[in-house]
């Protein structure tokens, strides 16, 4: 059976760690403990792009979650239509390597446009053992 849920965050810094609360509660209430904290890691990265590069001012961003059989969906939705980009990050830069983590850790990712405007940066999840994305 599938579940569901998503939550609406302000784009300030304090909602990047609310967003990896709800991520890891909403997981538990599943009973779905298998890679929590690989997907908390990403949406902590996803959620961070959004707050400094997404939202445009006065918008916040909303992080979606679904688990079907044997996968998580994890969706940070904003409000700018660049698209982010993974890029190899110098050893002295302190910023920069979100989506090479995002794309080392997850089992699929990308970037879709919302309607009207606005993107969808997605990734999915296979459970311990699992065969489907």
């Amino acid at each position: 059976m599938a579940k569901t849920t998503q939550r609406f965050f302000d784009a300030r810094p304090d909602s990047i760690s609310q967003a990896r609360t709800f991520t890891t509660e909403a997981l538990a209430e599943w009973d779905l403990p298998d890679r929590v904290e690989d997907i908390r890691l990403c949406v902590s990265e996803l959620a961070t792009n959004a707050v400094v590069h997404g939202t445009v001012p006065g918008h916040g961003f909303l992080v979606k979650l679904a688990a079907e059989e044997e996968a998580v969906r994890m969706e940070v939705h904003d409000s700018r239509r660049q698209r982010p980009e993974a890029r190899q990050a110098a050893d002295t830069d302190t910023s920069g390597r979100g989506l090479i983590l995002v794309n080392a850790l997850a089992d699929g990712w990308g970037v879709q446009d919302r309607t009207p405007s606005g993107k969808i940066v997605w990734c999915c999840f296979k459970a311990a053992g699992g065969t489907t994305a």
